[in-house]
């Protein structure tokens, strides 16, 4: 392994570190954009339940905050409850940018690597056959073992570059639907508890699923 990273010359290097943050990022995205972890379930019954038997203090409120991110955004509906509908629905809005800006934590940094290291590797390709018409100036087209070096640099700097961009580009395009998507969920999710809380919405269907009637 260590030879094949030493034929490849020093761009090499940038392109193993782009892998190991890339790696690092979609370990972090798995286990952080887990529906279960984002959108609990049975969260908007449990509030519901709470706020009809008016359990919902601050010390819950607080609490629903840091459990889930829809908690949070929840939470900031029911900090402003007694508010009209409006300013109940711009607080939940104004936490759902924020949340969402959470969800996409990183992919930035991931599509930027789906993005270079192609680049890197097209690099090394034009440096290795710099090499290699710099050999045949100096010493022709007779000695291959000259020639063999440059051409080598060339393919293993490109297809690493490759072998890096393209599950990069592939977790970086599934992180951006799957964010958007716990988004959607969210959204539908507060305008519900809205809805229910200033008698917009019947509770006994939007809530059966969840346990509550």
């Amino acid at each position: 392994m260590f030879e094949i990273v030493k034929a490849g010359g020093i761009l090499m290097v940038p392109i193993l570190l782009c892998s190991v943050v890339a790696l690092a990022i979609i370990g972090e995205r798995l286990w952080s954009l887990q529906r279960g972890r984002v959108t609990p379930g049975d969260l908007l019954a449990r509030v519901w339940h709470r706020h009809r038997v008016r359990e919902l203090d601050r010390k819950e409120i607080d609490s629903l905050r840091d459990s889930s991110p829809l908690g949070r955004v929840l939470a900031a509906g029911l900090v402003n409850r007694d508010h009209p509908r409006e300013v109940m629905k711009d607080a939940i809005e104004e936490t759902g940018r924020q949340v969402a800006m959470e969800l996409e934590r990183y992919l930035n940094t991931l599509g930027t690597i789906a993005s270079i290291t192609p680049l890197l590797g097209l690099l090394g390709t034009v440096i290795g056959m710099i090499k290699v018409f710099s050999a045949i100036t100096a010493e022709g087209v007779g000695n291959p073992t000259v020639l063999a070096g440059g051409i080598s640099e060339a393919l293993i700097t490109t297809a690493t570059g490759l072998s890096v961009a393209i599950p990069a580009l592939i977790f970086y395009r599934y992180f951006q639907g799957r964010a958007d998507e716990l988004v959607m969920v969210m959204e539908e999710e507060a305008l519900k508890l809205v809805e229910v809380i200033h008698g917009e919405r019947e509770q006994d269907d939007d809530f059966r699923a969840g346990g509550v009637a």
